[in-house]
């Protein structure tokens, strides 16, 4: 057979399955990447399944979210982390270190390897060939304790990828170009693989801005090639030794072939409130901004810095209306731009710097005003990540940052003239803040430390005969997962604690939502399309599940989010559009016969909605089936254990 490059890494990690169209496989996980606002109750989970040790050849946590501490919580959650890491045998980046993306890609990411992660920016690494896929942390604890990745066969996408970039145009306005083209729930079911002759001019650092953001398509993963420049990021890092050749056999079969010339592509902008409201710079330029971030987990490397600022140090700084933030990506960067004078031109031109972290990308810090225009290099633009509910924040690479924050208005940087030049200083290459876990003799010494932050999931109990509830609310197309489970500050740092985390739930959307849902004792969400886009966080799912949540009723559901769901036992049901105009707010759904219905591997649910019999549908497979009717897959995994 003629093999895609994602076709051959994951033959040769298939535990069981056949891999042919729409069934589900189990395939073999390398390496575990976490980090600390979804790895604490990835912890807790694995605990649950009562091993001592991790499975996999790799594992570690990242200290990189929850970095403002004003009380008790976020250090004792890192505390916890960093006992129960050396505990079970995982490594722990040190808050400082960097960014998990950036660093992993760094220090860790392997050709032909696979990567789970409990962050959805974790198909990153396919910037170096490594095949990274982002999942629920109940996913990761399953891996952790030795379970293979139940993963339905994908489809495979080609990009193939010609001519070159024009100046000032890079791979995050590529990206951008992919969410103009195929929106945010374009990519569902897919991984993208990247071809061409194009990719010879295109470095890893310039790669990896693409697989970070191929999650906001809503795809699976993303993968480049192991090639010669991926063998020169790997030297730059001292990991040659881990370079293998790795691309797609000669007329290997696709299912979608995309064709892209580069040299096609302008600076592309993202309006607010969605990664693919995307229009040319060129048309929305004038807008005033009052803030402009760069930096974070995907536009955080070197040349990513050095750009804006050398834009910044020749025009004469940051304009006097605007407020300028730079996020290095990691420890290694924060000094590569400091010994190149990078990080003194920022310094020179007035911009604040920040510490290697997520930053103002999740909400931890630079909130923007109400209504005003915040230009950032990030990978999200939801309403109220930022921090500020009635944001206008927009998504653009790191030269039409630069230019905007130059101008004081959004700019194409075009108008600028030619692009700068700069020298690129090497790493200098430092690991003391990644800790290996201590040798096993010494684990079982170790006390794991818990604070009171620290509490254990929701119990998940077998699905009923039947269930029956309200319509708890009403939402549209598009709701992300930061609506059920909030970025910012505040909510973040309850991260370890459903109970308190659950009382934000969908605050945004409806503040009396979780007193309607405790009136009510439970009940149901009716949404649109791709309900539960964005993060991997499965506290979307967990807050709900506290509240009481049966079922999603939805038209669609984003594929991390509806993987969480069958995890902790809550039912995703798909309605079509005539059902979804006709359940209102309040509005009483009886399931008669779900236990039997599903046990009995039904592709439909009976239901009564006003007196009304109706059918409403499902996707569910075999497995998931079973997992439902077990209350959750904790329950599952110990059931078939036993």
């Amino acid at each position: 057979m003629n093999l895609s490059m994602t076709e051959k890494i994951l033959r040769e990690h298939l535990v069981r399955g056949r891999f042919q169209p729409g069934e589900e496989n189990e395939f073999r996980m390398d390496h575990v990447l976490m980090q600390d606002a979804t790895g604490t109750m990835a912890i807790m989970q694995f605990e649950a399944l009562g091993k001592k040790e991790i499975a996999p050849e790799f594992a570690i946590i990242y200290v990189d979210h929850n970095l403002i501490q004003l009380d008790f919580r976020n250090p004792e959650d890192h505390l916890f982390l960093r006992t129960a890491a050396a505990k079970y045998g995982i490594h722990l980046s040190l808050p400082g270190n960097g960014i998990c993306h950036q660093v992993n890609t760094e220090r860790f990411a392997r050709p032909g390897k696979t990567l789970i992660g409990s962050d959805s920016h974790t198909p990153t690494a396919g910037a170096v060939g490594c095949l990274a896929i982002g999942a629920g942390g109940l996913d990761v604890a399953l891996v952790l304790a030795g379970q293979p990745l139940a993963l339905t066969t994908p489809r495979i996408v080609n990009v193939h990828l010609t001519g070159e970039f024009q100046p000032w145009v890079s791979g995050k306005d590529l990206i951008l170009e992919l969410l103009r083209r195929f929106s945010v729930k374009g990519g569902l079911g897919k991984i993208y693989e990247f071809s061409g002759p194009a990719l010879a001019q295109m470095p890893v650092t310039g790669r990896a801005p693409v697989c970070n953001m191929i999650t906001e398509l809503g795809a699976t993963s993303a993968l480049f090639p192991s090639d010669e420049q991926t063998r020169a990021f790997l030297q730059e890092q001292g990991r040659e030794d881990q370079w293998i050749a790795l691309g797609p056999d000669p007329g290997a079969r696709y299912d979608e072939v995309i064709e892209l010339d580069l040299g096609t592509i302008e600076p592309l902008i993202a309006k607010p409130h969605q990664p693919d409201n995307v229009v040319p710079v060129k048309e929305i330029a004038g807008t005033p901004a009052v803030q402009v971030c760069v930096g974070s987990s995907v536009n955080s490397w070197f040349e990513d810095l050095a750009i804006p600022a050398a834009v910044l140090f020749r025009g004469g700084g940051v304009n006097p209306g605007v407020t300028m933030t730079v996020s290095p990506g990691s420890r290694q960067i924060l000094d590569r731009i400091t010994r190149s004078g990078v990080l003194q031109q920022f310094i020179h031109a007035g911009a604040r710097i920040l510490e290697p972290a997520c930053g103002p990308c999740v909400g931890m810090g630079q909130a923007p005003p109400e209504g005003k225009a915040s230009v950032r290099t990030f990978n999200r633009n939801f309403r109220g990540r930022s921090g500020t509910k009635n944001d206008q924040v927009y998504l653009a690479s790191p030269a039409t940052a630069g230019a905007t924050a130059l101008k004081g208005v959004i700019t194409d940087p075009r108008e600028l003239g030619d692009p700068p030049r700069f020298e690129a200083e090497p790493p200098i290459l430092d690991d003391r803040m990644v800790l290996a876990p201590p040798a096993k003799p010494e684990r079982g010494r170790i006390e794991i430390v818990r604070g009171r932050n620290i509490l254990p999931p929701p119990a998940q109990k077998p699905l009923a005969a039947s269930i029956s509830g309200k319509v708890l609310i009403r939402l549209p197309d598009n709701i992300s997962t930061g609506s059920m489970a909030p970025d910012g500050v505040i909510v973040m740092a309850d991260r370890s604690n459903v109970p308190a985390l659950a009382k934000h739930t969908f605050e945004k959307e409806d503040p009396e939502f979780v007193d309607r849902a405790r009136a009510w004792k439970g009940g149901l969400i009716v949404a649109g399309e791709n309900y539960g886009q964005g993060s991997s966080r499965e506290h979307a799912a967990l807050a709900p599940k506290h509240l009481g949540v049966k079922a999603v009723l939805a038209k669609s559901f984003a594929r991390i989010h509806r993987r969480n769901l069958i995890s902790q036992g809550v039912i995703p049901l798909l309605i079509d559009g005539k059902t979804y105009q006709s359940l209102k707010l309040g509005t009483k759904i009886t399931f008669p016969g779900i236990r039997k219905e599903l046990k009995a591997g039904q592709d439909a649910v009976s239901a009564r909605i006003k007196n009304r019999k109706v059918v409403i549908g499902h996707d569910l497979n075999q497995r998931e089936r079973e997992v439902i009717l077990a209350g959750g897959v904790l329950n599952w995994v110990k059931h078939h254990a036993g």
